[in-house]
């Protein structure tokens, strides 16, 4: 199965991502991990990037469609979640092109709605374990009262500093305004399927299992 996950800041992409290569094998290919990977790898595109980020350049999607196509050459597991990759129509037909080259099928983008009210409520109570990367929710999913990381046991903590209710907003709407013609994109091709975003974890986790079973049901017809 090789998905998009699509959502705003805060939507959960990375919990969800995480518990489907737990569950289901996947492998994440985020942009920002996938760049911090390249530019401490010591390879060729590795170079082409440190040097494209020692300038504050923005990567171009030469670049990123450059790294998807190793991941993607590699080894596959239970197949690949795109995580901030697509985000412009240029973009999207370009991983359409890869995906074609190397014999590969899209077959389902989610899209995680949320109420951007709810979200900015949630975001601005979040903070993260700063040795494990574990997320905390004053609101939902506070820090332990011994004031230890449940996963790894660390006692430092960090928020991050554009998580206040302005940047948030700004960041929103640059997300909606990137992303909306992608989410009619897809729709007119009938792979969009969108889930509530701000459900609990556990109620998020079932309604993209029952996409993918869904769509695994009919690939499986189809074959």
């Amino acid at each position: 199965m090789n998905i998009i996950l699509l959502g705003p800041p805060g939507a959960g992409k990375g919990t969800q991502a995480r518990i489907l290569c737990e569950e289901r094998d996947m492998i994440q290919l985020s942009t920002g991990d996938m760049l911090r990977e390249a530019k401490q790898s010591g390879t060729e595109m590795g170079q082409r990037v440190a040097d494209v980020m020692a300038r504050g350049e923005l990567v171009t999607d030469e670049i990123v469609i450059g790294l998807i196509r190793e991941k993607l050459e590699g080894e596959k597991k239970g197949g690949f979640i795109f995580d901030g990759f697509p985000r412009t129509l240029a973009q999207v037909d370009a991983l359409a092109d890869l995906l074609a080259e190397e014999g590969e099928t899209l077959h389902s983008v989610i899209e995680m709605r949320v109420d951007d009210d709810a979200l900015v409520a949630r975001i601005t109570a979040r903070s993260t374990c700063a040795n494990c990367g574990e997320v905390y929710n004053d609101l939902t999913k506070p820090i332990p009262e011994d004031g230890k990381c449940a996963k790894c046991g660390g006692t430092e903590f960090t928020r991050r500093a554009d998580d206040n209710e302005e940047s948030l907003k700004q960041r929103l709407m640059e997300y909606y305004k990137k992303t909306s013609p992608l989410i009619g994109y897809y729709y007119a091709k009938g792979q969009l399927a969108p889930v509530n975003g701000l459900g609990e974890i556990a109620e998020v986790r079932a309604a993209i299992a029952r996409v993918l079973d869904a769509s695994e049901g009919a690939a499986g017809r189809d074959a």
